[in-house]
């Protein structure tokens, strides 16, 4: 049995999560009271299905929160369970509360709207807290957080890996939900070649001039490296999910040439577990 607990802020996509994990065939409930929890797995009908999703959130009861990690680690030990934690940036979520005309679960006469999402994080940080995966929705549309979902929840099978590597330019701000982040703007940039400056590190001008330097040579081995090490430590602690992001200045040639080597590199360690995602070339 899978079970998937998606949870986060409000406005941030969790609807849509429980929608493409039952069009996925998993059996979603959404909005349980946490005092149920620990019950509704107790049920026949219930654990017939072998695929669960379940929506957890502020309105499932604000005293219960604190109490979830808890009740996650005891269902982590029966069943293979997933916490998904989704967020966005206060700006955004206002912005999407402004667009569709909802209300805030914690907005009222006294509170606003901007009040209500900062209470709100730091009601459900013991969910943030325990998430297996967190997924910043700030840029990202339904497609492709349907798409996300799919290819690292969906079909990472039990006790595997899911390896995400991740190129981006800085010029365009960090991704927030990296579990480790490198910088190589200090490796020589094809973008000052003027007929380089048009490629991407996808294509051979590109990576042929990239691999004719020691030095980005010698930044390959030594990511190589580092994840090799900690990768099995990371698994041996039970982590299914892992995003390692790249980024250079622009996000076309050099965290794109590195990313497609690591992960080429690593799909020959961790067969199928291997996502590959070129933030500024999508």
């Amino acid at each position: 049995m899978h079970i998937i607990i998606a949870s986060g802020m409000s406005g941030a996509g969790k609807t849509q999560v429980l929608h493409t994990l039952e069009d996925q065939g998993y059996y979603c409930i959404d909005n349980l009271p946490l005092e149920l929890f620990e019950n509704v797995f107790e049920t026949d009908r219930l654990l017939k299905h072998q695929k669960i999703a379940i929506g957890v959130d502020i309105r499932s009861g604000k005293k219960y929160l604190k109490k979830l990690p808890e009740m996650v680690a005891k269902l982590k030990k029966r069943f293979r369970t997933d916490v998904i934690y989704l967020y966005a940036g206060k700006s955004v979520l206002i912005k999407r509360y402004d667009e569709t005309r909802r209300k805030h679960p914690l907005s009222n006469s006294e509170t606003t709207l901007r009040e209500a999402i900062l209470k709100e994080y730091d009601l459900i940080a013991p969910i943030r807290e325990i998430a297996d995966i967190q997924i910043d929705t700030s840029t990202t549309n339904i497609y492709e957080l349907a798409s996300k979902i799919t290819s690292r929840v969906c079909n990472t099978k039990q006790q595997s890996l899911s390896l995400m590597f991740q190129s981006f330019g800085f010029k365009h701000g960090t991704p927030r939900d990296s579990d480790y982040l490198f910088d190589v703007r200090c490796l020589p940039n094809p973008y000052w070649i003027p007929e380089l400056r048009t490629h991407t590190g996808l294509e051979t001008e590109v990576s042929d001039w990239l691999s004719s330097h020691d030095i980005v040579n010698e930044m390959e081995n030594d990511l190589k490296y580092f994840i090799e090490k900690w990768i099995p430590r990371i698994i041996s602690s039970q982590r299914a999910y892992l995003t390692i992001s790249i980024g250079c200045t622009g996000g076309h040639h050099r965290s794109v040439y590195l990313i497609e080597k690591l992960a080429r590199h690593f799909e020959t360690i961790y067969k199928d577990a291997v996502i590959v995602q070129h933030r500024e070339l999508e």
